[in-house]
């Protein structure tokens, strides 16, 4: 348990941080899901609106450090692939 003051507060502050974290990551995967599903409807334009909304959320989780700017990189271009795959 935290005893002094300054201890206390970095407790209060990393409970902060971890239940926003947790919000941001899990709003990030609620965006890659949506893209997902589209491309499991088999709706292309669909799809792609929903990876248009979906990029802007992703680049900044990495930009804010949430997640590593590779594993950004990654979910893009794996999203990408499999809506350029739909139908060509």
């Amino acid at each position: 348990m935290a005893n002094t003051v300054q201890a206390k507060k970095r407790a209060r502050q990393a409970e902060t941080h971890r239940q926003r974290n947790a919000s941001m990551r899990s709003m990030l995967r609620t965006y890659i899901k949506r893209v997902i599903k589209a491309i499991q409807t088999g709706d292309k334009s669909q799809a792609e609106s929903e990876y248009r909304t979906a990029v802007p959320i992703i680049d900044r989780m990495a930009r804010k450090g949430l997640i590593h700017m590779n594993k950004a990189a990654r979910h893009k271009s794996r999203l990408t692939h499999h809506i350029r795959d739909m139908q060509a």
